[in-house]
């Protein structure tokens, strides 16, 4: 019989369990379109989707890039729009300003002008296919069973931010020993956060994008 009309010789499928709450892993997201647009709103380029409910959000794909669970997939809504108020479209703006923060090697507290202009985006597409620090949590899915969500972006603050955005990943709860290029973590923080007069401001290479 032909392999596509007998699966008895077939390997199982298998099956996954849930990544740990709190695992930090730097991730590529990517956006489902899903046709909506309101250009006075900024969401142009088909990304949004609206659902049966009015809410608008972006349906988002996380692709783990490195380290123990590397290509695990995990999916989460960004809010962009709730008809019950504001406070889900608030978290969404607030998940985005973290990921342009992680994405794009930028301070919370820093309120210099290329930082502003690295929290702005000319089109959502800059989103599809942004790489960022991710914290992965877990949720109930519709039958009451653990699944994986991600809502919050890892920003320069956190101690083990420059080692997953820009070199190996290590165990998680050990020392992190190990070098990228040469560079123990050390270095490459002196070099990610130099003086000005030193080198240039890490979000300098995104200012001709509003200029």
């Amino acid at each position: 019989m032909a392999r596509w009309n007998d699966f008895n010789d077939a390997t199982d499928q298998g099956s996954y369990d849930v990544i740990p709450s709190g695992t930090l892993v730097k991730v590529r997201m990517t956006l489902k379109p899903g046709g909506y647009d309101n250009p006075e709103m900024g969401w142009t380029g088909g990304y949004a989707t609206c659902g049966d409910t009015g809410a608008i959000y972006l349906n988002a794909e996380f692709t783990v890039l490195e380290g123990q669970y590397a290509k695990r997939k995990v999916w989460s809504l960004i809010g962009m729009h709730s008809p019950k108020g504001l406070e889900w479209e608030n978290m969404g703006r607030s998940f985005v300003r973290g990921i342009l923060q992680s994405a794009r090697n930028i301070k919370a507290e820093d309120n210099s002008p290329p930082a502003y202009k690295a929290r702005q985006l000319q089109s959502l597409s800059e989103l599809d296919g942004i790489e960022f620090v991710a914290k992965v949590s877990t949720e109930k899915d519709q039958y009451d069973e653990p699944k994986n969500v991600i809502k919050q972006a890892i920003t320069p603050e956190h101690k083990q931010y420059a080692q997953l955005m820009f070199g190996q990943t290590a165990p998680q709860g050990h020392p992190q020993t190990a070098q990228q290029g040469g560079h123990s973590q050390a270095q490459l923080q002196s070099q990610l956060y130099s003086p000005p007069d030193s080198a240039p401001h890490p979000a300098e290479s995104y200012n001709n994008q509003w200029d």
